[in-house]
């Protein structure tokens, strides 16, 4: 699965881990994405989405409607 967050568009970041001698390893900092279920009444079945915790955080506040109405307006396939 893709490190990406449908909701918020959150993607890896990058950077290096530093050891005590300080030398320089290249690391990942992935988002908390995870696969989700919602059911949504507009379009009249349940939709699965990857999405960060910040993500569930936005549908919580905003609502499921108004998040799916701004994913279909970017073009983001459900």
């Amino acid at each position: 699965m893709a490190a990406v967050c449908q909701v918020t568009g959150a993607v890896p970041g990058f950077g290096h881990n530093i050891s005590h001698s300080h030398r320089r390893t290249k690391r990942r900092f992935d988002p908390n994405v995870q696969r989700k279920t919602y059911l949504v009444p507009s379009l009249g079945r349940k939709i699965t989405i990857n999405v960060s915790a910040k993500g569930i955080k936005v549908i919580d506040a905003r609502g499921i409607e108004a998040v799916v109405k701004d994913m279909l307006a970017r073009g983001v396939k459900l």
